[in-house]
């Protein structure tokens, strides 16, 4: 039976969880799926059978355009941000990052990046081709132009916190961590735990940070990133997106279980008007296009759109707005990056309806509230948010995030969240448990079939490529953030894997 997903696999998922699958001894296997950590889900077979009898007779037409330029402009694009966001060399950027939208191999095709200084700028020639340009715009962070384009379509906006400076406040809301300890752990542990989490050099771990009940325990960061360096972080945004439609839901512009007001759906007779919000939150909307993570994706096949919403230099709402039905809605659970583009269009509709600034929205109703003052959110030349995967943070601010999971949405007394919400994102989507999979809920991954087999199976959690994870685990009041440089992807999970048993070994359940 041939395997999936196949080896040949660049999705945020399968790239992610490849190094936790290895150290989990899983990932070999016909019946093996992307979170499964080895255990028996449905084979590859039975997954399409199923879709294949539910799909409904809608055309596919696949995104234009040269599929070396789109690779090119990923390329450029996170170069781009590696150097202006990050603070990375850009031989080590080259080396070491990127890799989901602008693959290693085909980087030996293109010529070397030229990194302008004065400009903020990153220029890759195609041999015999175009030039493709990546611009730093302050805090939309780096944007590829489209072709023929020397500026974006939209008006950059300066974000900034509103904050006192974090060297001046105490954890959470800043940096100034507390002299004495939360009772209940074992210190030795945490200790080798962050050891472990870095005892393979070659994983190119970039920071790890443990808090416990809320309180960080343990922590530590390559040479050159500290705990305010934003580091590329990819599809953990898409957990971003889900929060943000929480804030959305909170404040009454939404409701998870009415249909999405997505304009270019409001024709009559448009099908896609069925497609509810929380649908599209559970990877569920049955939009078609083709992703890596398909279980028929060919990689040999058409460019994806999955990762065309990336590199496409187009404006990413419309074109994911724009696909047909494949399947009714809430009926196959697929990860394809046209629902959390639609989650921001949502965001971006809202916001605007009521006359707010859509850019520092995020900001201003979120993260200010919540101590978060390093997050770079990155735009499509639109100026539409691709927080799919295109953003940057640092490791703490990833612990601040996923802490206001553990407290329900609530945080310095306020209510930021609707209540329930956290419990919402990390209850098996419906559609994905009618395919046996209960492995992803609400924008989250889930720990339903022991990806990590230390934690238990309620804890749920945010995923990037390149070994980007933020764990959440309920019963034991802990959160575990791990980021890493693409370059060791297929060793994260070993460390991770040892440091996650030790924090265990340690740890008292607390609810």
């Amino acid at each position: 039976m041939k395997s999936w997903p196949p080896a040949s696999l660049t999705s945020a998922a399968a790239l992610a969880l490849a190094g936790v699958l290895t150290a989990c001894g899983g990932g070999g296997g016909g019946s093996s799926d992307p979170g499964s950590g080895g255990a028996q889900l449905p084979a590859r077979e039975a997954l399409i059978a199923r879709a294949k009898a539910l799909e409904l007779n809608t055309p596919y037409v696949p995104p234009p355009g040269d599929v070396l330029e789109h690779q090119t402009a990923g390329y450029a694009k996170t170069m781009c941000s590696a150097v202006f966001i990050t603070g990375l060399h850009p031989d080590v950027a080259a080396e070491s990052v990127g890799y989901f939208t602008g693959p290693y191999e085909q980087r030996k095709r293109v010529a070397k990046p030229l990194v302008d200084r004065e400009r903020k700028e990153v220029r890759i020639a195609i041999p015999g081709g175009a030039t493709m340009i990546a611009r730093h715009y302050g805090s939309q962070g780096c944007v590829a132009l489209p072709p023929g384009q020397d500026n974006v379509f939209f008006t950059p906006t300066p974000v900034r916190s509103t904050l006192p400076d974090a060297a001046t406040l105490p954890w959470p809301m800043g940096d100034l961590l507390p002299t004495d300890a939360p009772s209940g752990y074992d210190t030795g542990r945490a200790a080798q735990a962050v050891d472990a989490a870095f005892s393979l050099p070659d994983a190119f771990t970039t920071a790890f940070v443990v808090t416990y009940k809320g309180r960080v325990i343990g922590e530590r960061y390559m040479p050159g990133v500290t705990r305010t360096t934003p580091l590329e972080s990819w599809s953990m945004g898409k957990s971003v997106v889900a929060t943000l439609m929480g804030v959305l839901v909170r404040q009454g512009e939404y409701r998870l279980d009415q249909p999405a007001p997505i304009p270019e759906w409001q024709a009559a007779g448009d099908p896609r008007q069925q497609i509810k919000i929380a649908d599209i939150l559970h990877m569920s909307s049955g939009l078609r296009i083709k992703a890596p993570d398909d279980p028929d994706f060919d990689p040999a096949g058409t460019y994806p759109d999955h990762t065309y919403l990336y590199t496409g230099r187009v404006n990413s709402f419309n074109y994911a707005a724009t696909r047909p039905q494949q399947w009714p809605p809430n009926t196959v659970g697929r990860y394809r990056n046209t629902d959390p583009v639609l989650a921001s269009y949502l965001v971006r509709l809202a916001v605007e309806k009521r006359g707010e600034d859509y850019l520092s929205f995020p900001q201003r109703n979120l993260f200010d509230k919540i101590g978060i003052r390093s997050m770079v959110m990155e735009t499509d030349p639109y100026g539409n948010f691709l927080t799919q995967g295109y953003e940057y943070m640092a490791a703490r601010d990833w612990a601040r995030l996923a802490n206001l999971y553990l407290q329900d949405g609530v945080w310095n007394d306020e209510r930021i969240l609707p209540e329930g919400f956290a419990s919402f994102v990390s209850t098996v989507a419906p559609a994905w448990a009618a395919d046996k999979r209960p492995i992803y809920g609400g924008f989250f991954w889930l720990n339903g079939t022991g990806t990590f087999p230390a934690l238990p199976t309620s804890a749920y959690y945010m995923l990037g490529a390149g070994g980007q994870f933020t764990i959440i685990v309920p019963s034991h009041d802990l959160v575990v953030v791990r980021m890493g440089f693409d370059k060791g992807e297929r060793l994260a999970g070993a460390g991770l894997q040892r440091a996650l048993t030790l924090l265990m070994e340690g740890l008292p359940r607390t609810r």
